[in-house]
């Protein structure tokens, strides 16, 4: 339902309506008249927001940006302001393809224009009234540092792959410009918090103007649901990680729900650098990529934006573009010339200088172009300014006027150079009379140049009459793009080229000209059909429709935040999963009499950083408390060789023990192991070891380790993303290599093991409470502490054994996990040293336990008995897990 604004500054009625955003063909409000506003067209009374709407509710979407879809002019210091639409603006076209009837939009931006103080409240007014607009007013020097210094000094060259090698190369990183970015980020913030019922409304950030802006909403509102989309580049990680801000840039996208890019390249360079500078590791499930970040999953979005099909129809529909075709036809085609066209903004990326050098190639190379082909350049304005604007100016001309000094003629430019502002239609009849775009920019977010250009060249019938072409006549266009912008991956039928390499742009330009009709026809349709039906609206629909699906479950996770700052994020569980509190397991430590403990030992007991990972004699001392307590059963269960396992835990006499993920078992120091599955054929080894060395010759760092049942290859030390990809690929090549082997292979932390089937944690844990069942001494406390996907067996096995024969009815069950992540334990500890702390606390109740009652064994059966022996060594297990 439409919802009234969080903080109540703003008081919105529950019926307004959106105003409306004037599909084509419709008439669009430019402004409602008030004080000191004028209107450009009468007041439609179905327009206001305060016309009477259909009580259907509403899902409402604040979609923020650095600008706002708004053209603001002030005719005198007595008339006001006058304000209406962008129609240009991607933020007011994506709106049309959301349908307004199902969807009410707030815009929070800036206006191009600045506003003096003392309007700012009446604009503001006017806006939000009129169009829904939330403006956002920056202090002009405030600004400039923010926009003109980070963004486009900082961010916006190394985005697009440029180094601050030299002061003249995109400038070196300047913290106060850092700052002035934070600060406007949290203007911004503060401005949505004016119109936003976090429980209901969507949110949706745009581009590298906002990217921190994520975190100030996340600390606000732990469960807002938030998208951010980038519309340009997004590095490799040698190049961001150079940035001094990289982590915080990182953590702050990380605190959306849903994050697009436009090509896979894009997010597989983010998702690198979150692996290299987080640690963090993806998943790709039913062809969702996701992030799992502090109990939250982070998705991905990987879809090119579209163009405005009612928009471009509409405006090929104009006379004016019909008469714009018309004088250009007379101009070239009438004089039997054929036009090539650049459409550029004027700056270092783009290219325009490296085109117009293939022009020259290809006049030297191919003399018979000479007189017949014209390159037509359309320069638009800069969005930046600098140094490099002007140098790329002043070589552009340079090279315009050389090339037409060598190839011209007495009515003939080889380059035409348009630097002036052309209005839209003016571009579209372009389109419409060029033979082939050329669109070859070095670096470029998207480019939607050649979607509109393949739009344009499809036309209609009154621009088919003005090229004298029959109505049945099969449409044709041909595309050279750059292999480095965000439509290449889209444009199958283009000819992709390299724009630094001059030749082969300038061949491509003669193989679009020589091409056969039919197949540019084949071409053109195969380009129309996809963009035709991946227009703005479709990636609007698709982004929201995707962000809806992540943000699914908000309701039912706990939420809080941590961190300070920009390393701020937000921990969200399951309802269920809580933090183990010290007091209540001590609580129930004291007054239960039959307990069973198991511990794993490496990430659990022992951090996975340690380098010496035997335990210390700190580890040793607690676990043989533990194992002194004559209620206790303690059991290590481990991934490690129980060679190792003996050799370190030696001093604990009444320690069990499971190794290799519970292939091996013993219940105390002096017992034989035992095992818990038939004696397995290892000889399936001679196939796994040759595959494994394999992929250890290929990968520096990866290492194997040979057990006595399993095969385990990590790659810990190696490069991470290289190790993962490798250790994906060996595990498909395991797989298939021993599919008729009586083994499993699995994926874990920085490793691929090879295993007898049926091995688990899981079965230790069974056999245990089985065991301790069939003697009558049903456990009524029972702890159980891991940190990777080998001990979620065990916490299930525990968790189903509830209200089960092995527990007593009233058992105390402890399954708990070191890290707040997705588990099936319903506890977790956030580290080691926790842990550690846990079971000091522990150990110390059983010290004082044991000393004041200096009674002997606990278990009434026999000395002899094989379950005292496996108890008494059960209770040794516990030790194994603590190591500082």
């Amino acid at each position: 339902m439409v919802s009234r604004s969080y903080s109540n500054l703003l008081e919105l009625a529950s019926g307004e309506s959106s105003p409306s955003f004037g599909r084509m063909g419709r008439r669009i409000p430019r402004v409602m008249t008030v004080a000191g506003i004028i209107s450009d067209v009468e007041d439609d009374p179905s327009d206001g927001v305060n016309s009477e709407n259909s009580s259907v509710p509403k899902d409402r979407l604040i979609i923020v940006a650095n600008q706002l879809p708004i053209r603001a002019h002030r005719r005198s210091e007595a008339d006001g302001w006058i304000f209406s639409w962008d129609e240009d603006s991607l933020l007011l076209q994506l709106k049309d393809g959301l349908g307004e009837d199902d969807v009410e939009v707030f815009y929070v931006g800036c206006l191009k224009e600045e506003i003096p103080l003392n309007d700012q409240d009446e604009v503001s007014q006017i806006l939000l009234e009129t169009f829904k607009c939330v403006p956002a007013f920056i202090p002009p020097d405030l600004f400039s540092r923010y926009y003109h210094g980070f963004c486009k000094q900082q961010l916006w060259p190394l985005f697009h792959y440029m180094l601050p090698l030299s002061p003249d190369l995109g400038g070196r990183f300047d913290r106060s410009l850092w700052q002035a970015y934070v600060s406007v980020n949290k203007i911004f913030a503060d401005k949505i918090l004016e119109v936003i019922n976090p429980e209901d409304d969507f949110v949706w950030v745009h581009d590298y103007h906002l990217m921190v802006l994520p975190t100030f909403l996340r600390k606000r509102f732990n469960r807002v649901k938030l998208g951010f989309f980038l519309h340009s580049p997004f590095p490799s990680s040698e190049i961001y990680k150079t940035l001094p801000v990289r982590e915080e840039l990182l953590r702050a996208l990380l605190n959306s729900d849903l994050i697009g890019f436009h090509t896979f390249d894009y997010a597989r360079h983010f998702l690198s650098c979150c692996s290299r500078m987080l640690g963090l590791s993806y998943e790709s499930k039913r062809g969702y990529i996701g992030l799992e970040y502090y109990g939250r999953t982070v998705s991905l979005k990987i879809l090119p934006v579209g163009i405005h099909m009612g928009q471009l129809q509409s405006v090929l529909s104009l006379p004016e573009t019909e008469s714009k075709l018309s004088q250009l036809m007379k101009q070239y085609r009438d004089h039997s010339r054929i036009m090539l066209l650049g459409v550029d903004d004027m700056d270092i990326f783009k290219g325009i200088t490296l085109k117009l050098l293939a022009m020259e190639q290809l006049l030297m190379q191919h003399p018979e172009w000479r007189g017949k082909v014209v390159l037509v350049q359309i320069a638009n304005p800069a969005r930046g300014r600098g140094k490099d604007v002007k140098e790329v100016q002043s070589e552009t001309y340079a090279t315009v006027k050389r090339i037409n000094e060598t190839f011209g003629q007495e009515d003939y430019e080889p380059v035409v150079l348009i630097d002036e502002p052309l209005q839209f239609y003016e571009r579209i009849a372009y389109y419409v009379a060029a033979e082939c775009c050329l669109v070859t920019a070095v670096r470029d977010g998207m480019n939607l140049i050649p979607y509109e250009y393949i739009i344009s060249r499809q036309g209609n019938e009154k621009l088919d009459k003005v090229l004298g072409l029959d109505p049945s006549t099969q449409k044709k266009s041909m595309l050279v793009v750059s292999e480095f912008i965000g439509c290449s991956p889209s444009l199958s039928g283009a000819i992709r080229v390299n724009p630094w390499n001059i030749d082969a742009v300038a061949d491509a330009m003669d193989h679009a000209l020589v091409m056969a009709e039919p197949e540019k026809q084949l071409r053109h349709e195969k380009h129309y059909r996809y963009v035709s039906t991946h227009d703005v609206g479709f990636w609007a629909r698709s982004f929201l429709q995707d962000l809806e699906r992540t943000c699914r479950d908000h309701v039912r996770r706990r939420c809080w935040g941590i961190g300070f700052g920009l390393g701020f994020r937000v921990v969200a569980l399951d309802p269920n999963f809580r933090k183990l509190a010290m007091e209540h397991i001590v609580s129930a430590y004291k007054r239960t009499k039959t307990r069973a403990i198991l511990l794993d030992y490496d990430g659990t007991l022992m951090p996975q950083s340690s380098i010496d990972k035997s335990p210390s004699s700190k580890t040793i001392e607690i676990l043989n408390n533990l194992c002194r307590d004559k209620n206790n059963v303690v059991f290590l269960v481990s991934a490690r060789s129980r060679k190792t396992l003996s050799d370190w835990f030696s001093p604990c006499e009444k320690l069990g023990m499971a190794a290799e993920q519970g292939y091996f078992f013993r219940l105390k120091r002096d017992a034989e192991w035992e095992t818990c599955i038939p004696v397995a054929d290892c000889s399936w080894k001679q196939i796994a070891e040759p595959v494994m060395k394999l992929y250890t010759e290929t990968t520096d760092g990866s290492t194997i380790e040979d057990k006595e049942t399993s095969l385990v290859w990590s790659y810990a030390d190696a490069d991470k993303d290289f190790g993962s990809c490798q250790a994906k690929e060996l595990l498909d090549h395991l797989e298939s290599v021993l599919a008729n082997e009586p083994v499993s292979v699995k994926s874990g932390q920085h490793l691929v093991e090879v295993k007898p089937q049926g091995v688990s944690k899981g079965l230790v844990a069974e056999r245990l409470l089985s065991t301790m069942g069939e003697r009558n001494m049903l456990p009524d406390f029972v702890l159980c502490i891991g940190d990777d996907r080998s001990d979620e067996d065990m916490f299930e096995v525990i968790s189903s054994a509830i209200a089960g024969p092995s527990l007593s009815p009233n058992a105390e069950v402890f399954a708990c996990t070191v890290g707040r992540k997705p588990s099936k334990a319903k506890y977790y500890l956030d580290d080691t040293a926790e842990i550690v702390r846990l079971m000091q606390g522990l150990a110390t109740v059983s010290e004082q336990s044991t000393s004041n009652s200096k009674t002997g064994s606990r278990f009434p059966i026999r000395e002899s008995s094989p379950f005292l022996v496996a108890a008494a060594s059960a209770t040794a297990t516990h030790e194994k897990r603590w190591k500082i």
